[in-house]
């Protein structure tokens, strides 16, 4: 474990800044010619994986170099396997771990939020409001009562539209229509500043919503 925190804090360092660039990374996926779709693969599940790693900007290039139907599906396909990952990993070697790995701010938000109701439409509803803190969520979905199939059904969908955004925004970087770009860009930019002032709100009234609406 000692060995494995070295190497990613200096690969954090040197190359971090290629996961910030969609150019870089459709540079790299490019440079390896018919294998670019197992790389861009392994870039995704890489990104779940190290939670630190902007996977929007991941997305971007999914579009920017397979457009935004194939670039969709492999992003779906890439996240959803690092997601198991994760959650094969937290249920394996359980709380000592996360609790090395998330910061308590982190567990301590997402043990608040998982006791409001159904862990089943809590998880749904985390992975599709965006600005969210969700790089972490699989870890902890692991160490939670949702089982995997739930998971994998819930975190996919809930992850279905802001991927999609995200790959379409990517598809367009360069057709020339900025009008088009801006629009895209503030309405996703206004998604994510609702979702962080007011994420958490609205989760809590969606969930006592429908218990109140099965009570009747």
């Amino acid at each position: 474990m000692l060995v494995l925190l070295v190497v990613a804090y200096e690969y954090y360092h040197k190359y971090i800044y290629v996961f910030r660039d969609p150019d870089k990374i459709r540079d790299i996926i490019m440079s390896y010619g018919k294998y670019g779709i197992s790389v861009f693969l392994l870039i995704q599940i890489l990104q779940v994986i190290a939670f630190f790693i902007p996977g929007e900007i991941v997305q971007v290039s999914g579009g920017y170099v397979y457009g935004t139907v194939f670039g969709s599906i492999l992003s779906i396909i890439g996240i959803t396997a690092g997601s198991i990952i994760c959650y094969g990993i937290s249920r394996i070697y359980g709380k000592p771990l996360i609790n090395k790995i998330i910061s308590k701010r982190h567990l301590k938000f997402f043990d608040k939020i998982l006791q409001l109701g159904s862990v089943n439409s809590i998880v749904f509803l985390l992975y599709l409001i965006p600005g969210i803190p969700k790089d972490v969520l699989a870890y902890i979905c692991g160490i939670s009562d949702i089982n995997l199939k739930n998971f994998i059904l819930c975190s996919t969908l809930g992850r279905l539209p802001g991927i999609v955004i995200s790959t379409y925004f990517g598809s367009k970087i360069y057709s020339g229509n900025k009008i088009e770009l801006i629009i895209i860009a503030l309405m996703m930019f206004s998604l994510f500043l609702v979702g962080i002032l007011k994420g958490e709100k609205i989760i809590v009234k969606m969930v006592k919503g429908s218990q109140s609406g099965s009570n009747k």
